[in-house]
């Protein structure tokens, strides 16, 4: 499965927070964007004009955040996080030994915890593909990007609480 048409686990809260930075970005992110390049274009040669050139990137970068945020929220499954059965899934806080050190975290996108602390893996990582569906008291073993064989040891499953 591609990452783009993968569907994405996400709370309500995080839906609409999400949904509600897009509508900013859209609205009237753009417009704030499009008035400070027309200002730093009066300015003269754009050759030399630091001002266009920051607003151009800005642009870009809120163009980039539209399409991340809309194809994010066009593929997202929103709901609560299913009471835990003791397995792992998309929206699960999963404690486990990973490589000798346990580790606390949630498995889905980064774009759930919003601001909190927790470190967050995607389902499409090379551990959270290792451990989705494992259970507790499983261990398994994945691959790292450096080419080094990981053991990861399930601990504790619980719901996600936003």
């Amino acid at each position: 499965m591609s990452q783009e048409s993968a569907v994405t686990w996400l709370t309500q809260e995080a839906f609409d927070r999400l949904s509600a930075e897009l509508e900013e970005l859209s609205g009237p992110g753009r417009t704030e964007i499009v008035k400070k390049i027309e200002q730093a274009r009066e300015e003269g040669d754009l050759k030399e004009n630091g001002g266009y050139h920051a607003a151009k990137e800005e642009q870009g970068k809120i163009e980039a955040r539209i399409r991340q945020l809309t194809q994010l929220l066009r593929s997202a499954e929103v709901g609560a996080a299913q009471p835990s059965d003791g397995h792992v899934a998309p929206g699960t806080v999963v404690t486990a030994t990973i490589a000798g050190a346990e580790s606390t975290f949630l498995l889905g996108n980064r774009e759930i915890a919003g601001d909190s602390d927790l470190d967050v893996y995607s389902e499409q990582s090379p551990l959270g593909h290792a451990i989705n569906g494992a259970s507790v008291g499983d261990t398994v073993t994945y691959t790292a990007p450096n080419g080094r064989a990981i053991t990861v040891r399930i601990e504790r499953v619980e719901p996600y609480k936003a």
